[in-house]
């Protein structure tokens, strides 16, 4: 089987153990997903929720990877339309219309909102890197084990805006000051920083993670699965009416609103230096851009 033919999403449904595992399968690009491949995310979701043999689902990276998140060598990629003759063109060499923005958006976030409240529970096995949409997540898994050198974070808000991403869930489930610290300033943090916070459910060594994500995926296997959906949607009530009260159209709104960015002279435009540089060339400058050395201590 050649490269190109091999499935970027695999899918496996265990009956016996009641356990349907995703891999995201583009370690080439470390896991980073396009909207094909989301949306097969979504098709396999659809395919557990129908059945009722499965009751958890095991969300995981190819290559001891979680996701570097969407695919950054394609960001204009996701806004192309179908329904015109140049629109594909159009949207491919040039910055997509408000409108095509708000659509698209909102389809995204739809996917978010949809696996936040998944009735099923959700296990991330997390390692390696889990940034922008990985990140988020990685957050949104019910039960997530990461590694401790897992490489955290928004880096995207560097040249996106700090208005990314599902800012419910980030203020909810990392807490005011974490969630500004890593929006305002794009840093990239171990997960070993964070341990201490609870933000997931259990941090190990790397080369444990997979041992210890189906360990807790095989113990909420073992519940009653009417049990746990009545319970999904119980907690879906809860966070809903004290997390996220307008979470569903804020999120999209601030993402197509909030990405449209001009940049001012000195100011790193990310899409600019792509253009100019190449995908690999444009990271560097990013991270030289945002550099800021430590003070020496006193």
């Amino acid at each position: 089987m050649t490269e190109s033919s091999t499935p970027k999403v695999l899918f496996d449904l265990d009956r016996g153990s009641r356990i349907a595992t995703i891999t995201l399968n583009n370690p080439g690009q470390r896991n980073s997903y396009d909207k094909p491949m989301r949306d097969e995310i979504a098709r396999c979701l659809d395919v557990v929720v129908d059945d009722d043999d499965i009751t958890v689902v095991l969300l995981r990276g190819a290559d001891g990877v979680f996701s570097t998140g969407a695919d950054m060598n394609n960001a204009y990629g996701w806004y192309r339309s179908s329904g015109s003759a140049n629109g594909a063109e159009r949207s491919a060499k040039s910055r997509p219309s408000q409108r095509r923005r708000l659509i698209v958006d909102r389809q995204t976030f739809g996917f978010y909102h949809e696996f936040l409240g998944f009735p099923k529970v959700t296990v991330g096995e997390i390692s390696g890197f889990a940034l922008g949409g990985g990140f988020e997540l990685a957050l949104m898994t019910d039960i997530s084990v990461i590694a401790r050198d897992t490489r955290i974070g928004m880096p995207a808000t560097r040249f996106l805006g700090p208005a990314l991403g599902s800012l419910h869930m980030f203020f909810h489930r990392l807490g005011p000051v974490l969630a500004r610290r890593l929006l305002l300033t794009g840093d990239i943090v171990d997960a070993a920083a964070v341990e201490h916070l609870g933000v997931f459910t259990e941090t190990c060594e790397a080369a444990d993670a997979t041992a210890r994500a189906r360990y807790w995926a095989e113990k909420a296997a073992k519940m009653p699965a009417d049990g746990v959906v009545i319970a999904k949607e119980a907690f879906r009530l809860v966070e809903q009416s004290q997390a996220y009260q307008g979470e569903e159209v804020a999120s999209y709104l601030f993402h197509a609103y909030g990405t449209n960015l001009q940049f001012s002279p000195g100011e790193f435009n990310f899409v600019k230096t792509r253009a100019e540089h190449g995908t690999k060339e444009a990271f560097r400058l990013r991270d030289e851009h945002f550099h800021v050395p430590e003070p020496d201590p006193a």
